[in-house]
């Protein structure tokens, strides 16, 4: 796999995943403008890979700062900061990773502004190997969950393209293949920007794992023939009653999964569990332009001119509804995760 995010040349180098599965390119981000726009326009989605590129973003744009005293940096880079943070409201791994980089710019105050840039672009980095660390610890608790023989379906995409490598939900599926165990994904499609379709499905076929893609209206369908024995998603943000937001559509697969008494899992990192958002309530939606489901990627009408949208780009699965939390810690159920994360 060609990697999400990474620093390239001077740059934060990004696959651009609104190309896919047409051609396979990569951008150069070289100042804070085309990170919030990459990050804004979808170049790079999913949860922690957002995270992952908001650290370097933050990274990136200290550098370009003149000032050589702290104060003057700091304040500069701030702005920066909230630049970045205003670019998608639903993430809560954009916050953490900002935040994350502010205290560490916080913690060097005595030191040489010089010193400061260098130890940002250590600290994005560092942010980076840990996500990927943190999938693939995901990826073994996940995998004794499924067996082999099983039919796990997945929403969205949760894989290496939405994480720094290996994947979220995905690593889950991932690891049980790598363990050999004989699997078969469905993809749900994921409508209206084709997640599912566009990058799912392109990510399982580049690891050679038995992938199927169908639309989000046949998921039920399937689940009632008895097709499909395990549910795995990823998440964007989870409150602290284990209420968790993901892509939209993510809340009926879970209502299906629960009627037909199919296992739904959520796989997500520690830097996903929001602690001070209480309940699913609150959780802002991101709400998106309405040209996404009136035009087939962008391009293609599918509707008359005119007519009223919602496009609402999440939506908030009820803790009840979810059979296990999947963590670099382990499997936990909705209830366990304050106990388990509040330290």
């Amino acid at each position: 796999m060609i990697p999400t995010v990474e620093w390239k040349d001077g740059a934060v180098r990004l696959l651009d995943q609104s190309r896919l599965p047409e051609s396979v390119e990569c951008i150069d981000c070289r100042d804070v403008d085309s990170v919030v726009v990459a990050i804004r326009e979808l170049k790079v989605r999913g949860a922690p890979a957002i995270g992952v590129t908001a650290a370097m973003g933050v990274a990136l744009g200290a550098q370009s700062i003149p000032s050589t005293e702290y104060d003057g940096f700091a304040k500069s880079l701030l702005t920066m900061c909230d630049r970045l943070a205003a670019t998608r409201p639903t993430a809560v791994n954009l916050f953490w990773a900002i935040e994350r980089m502010k205290q560490k710019l916080e913690s060097l105050r005595a030191e040489p502004v010089a010193s400061i840039k260098s130890a940002l672009m250590k600290e994005s980095q560092a942010i980076l190997e840990e996500d990927i660390a943190l999938c693939k610890a995901m990826g073994r608790h996940g995998a004794k969950l499924i067996q082999s023989g099983q039919t796990v379906l997945t929403h969205c995409n949760a894989g290496a393209l939405a994480t720094a490598g290996y994947g979220t939900a995905l690593g889950v599926i991932r690891a049980a293949w790598e363990q050999g165990k004989k699997i078969q994904v469905i993809a749900d499609e994921t409508r209206p920007v084709l997640q599912g379709a566009r990058l799912t499905a392109w990510e399982l076929m580049q690891d050679q794992i038995p992938v199927t893609l169908i639309t989000d209206n046949m998921a039920g369908s399937l689940m009632r023939q008895g097709k499909i024995q395990l549910c795995v998603v990823g998440a964007d943000r989870i409150a602290a009653n284990g209420d968790v937001a993901n892509k939209i559509g993510t809340y009926s697969v879970a209502v299906l999964a629960k009627a037909h008494g199919i296992p739904f899992y959520v796989a997500a990192p520690y830097s996903t569990i929001d602690l001070r958002t209480k309940t699913g309530a609150e959780i802002p939606i991101e709400q998106r332009n309405p040209l996404e489901v009136t035009k087939i990627h962008g391009s293609h009408p599918v509707a008359p001119t005119g007519v009223a949208v919602l496009n609402p780009a999440f939506d908030v699965t009820p803790a009840e509804l979810i059979s296990g939390i999947i963590t670099e810690r382990g499997v936990f159920k909705p209830q366990e995760l304050l106990q388990r994360f509040a330290s």
